[in-house]
């Protein structure tokens, strides 16, 4: 492991500037597996825009809009939850399986990979999760690397993070190598945006991790606000099967940018929840609609929706996330095969048509 400071280059601080050439520029160089690096004390000057102030939050706790109407709960049993068995996949095939919330088995070139793997039934400040984990722990292949988004309790999961080997790789944002070495983790690889990093995969091939932009924040405890970056990860086989998730994000400029440097994405995992009320949550949350903007913008064949379903952390109704992203795909006029809203555990193959929806009955309650 080499040692070396790192100061953010000005070209990922600003916006990319109108009339850039259509030819996407090159990619950046793998950094080398488990890297060491001295970054800068804050990351603030990469937020998109301030973070709303004690008043405004003091106003909005006020008015107790966070939380959904006590009428609308009784959506939560209607919400989908079709756990199934893994699909077989082979070093050729990219496949994806949704955990709940921001939690994705990606297997890609052979790997499986974790994204914000949150397994935990409960997370710190948030009320339990309402629709099990899509994929029991002990049904888990093994897992070849995590990708992490960014440090919030319901992306950065501790107790989830403690039932793997201490030897698996994880790539994480700048600035969050020393939390995850503090827990014994041996291969930690940080990066910043536009930075990528490879790993071996079986047949010879390697899978490269891009870390690529997010209008976003970071913060663990109350003196650590923006001390690590945030970001989401574009995923590539050997073959160009490519995977890009979102993590956690406003809708900007960033999306755009993203599907310039990494044309031809196959899949996008965007969220599609936790964005009321709108005048807290718009600049870092996207809302259905501006999910599925942000897929236009990616240059995305496909849109799979995330960040709903599982922890109710905002005002919406639990099922209005899945109507709207289902309104605003058809007004878009994309496929509808390409819409790959799956119910938590559900799994589908890139290649696979994706088939209509069927009405549902009601379950009833679920054991959690």
């Amino acid at each position: 492991m080499t040692e070396r400071t790192d100061k953010p280059a000005q070209a990922v601080l600003d916006a990319p500037a109108a009339g850039s050439p259509r030819r996407p520029p090159a990619l950046s160089e793998p950094r080398p597996l488990g890297e060491r690096r001295t970054w800068p004390a804050t990351f603030a000057d990469r937020l998109t825009e301030p973070l709303p102030g004690l008043r405004s939050l003091s106003r909005i706790a006020r008015e107790g809009s966070t939380r959904p109407d006590p009428a609308t709960l009784r959506e939560v049993p209607l919400l989908p939850c079709e756990p199934a068995p893994l699909p077989p996949v082979d070093a050729a095939t990219a496949a994806v399986t949704w955990a709940g919330h921001a939690s994705w088995v990606v297997r890609i070139g052979g790997l499986t990979v974790l994204t914000d793997p949150v397994w935990s039934r409960r997370i710190l400040g948030t009320p339990a999760r309402v629709t099990p984990v899509g994929v029991p722990w002990e049904d888990l292949p093994p897992v070849d690397a995590v990708v992490i988004s960014h440090n919030h309790y319901d992306h950065l999961d501790a107790p989830t993070l403690r039932r793997l080997p201490r030897d698996t790789p994880l790539f994480v944002p700048a600035g969050l190598g020393a939390w995850c070495r503090r827990r014994r983790f041996a291969r930690v690889t940080e990066l910043d945006w536009w930075e990528a990093a490879e790993l071996p995969s079986p047949g010879g091939g390697t899978v490269r991790f891009d870390f690529v932009p997010a209008h976003h924040w970071s913060r663990r405890t109350l003196t650590d606000t923006c001390r690590s970056l945030w970001g989401g990860w574009v995923l590539t086989d050997r073959h160009g099967q490519r995977i890009h998730f979102a993590g956690d994000t406003g809708y900007g400029h960033w999306f755009a940018e993203i599907g310039h440097r990494h044309p031809g994405i196959d899949l996008a995992l965007l969220p599609i929840g936790a964005y009321a009320p709108r005048r807290m949550l718009r600049p870092v949350h996207t809302d259905p609609e501006e999910a599925v903007r942000a897929c236009l913008d990616l240059g995305a064949r496909r849109m799979a929706p995330m960040h709903w379903a599982t922890f109710l952390l905002s005002a919406e109704p639990p099922l209005e996330p899945l109507s709207r992203v289902r309104a605003a795909w058809a007004a878009a006029g994309r496929p509808r095969e390409d819409l790959w809203d799956l119910p938590v555990g559900a799994s589908r193959i890139l290649g696979q048509p994706n088939p209509h929806p069927r009405p549902r009955p009601d379950p009833g309650p679920r054991p959690l």
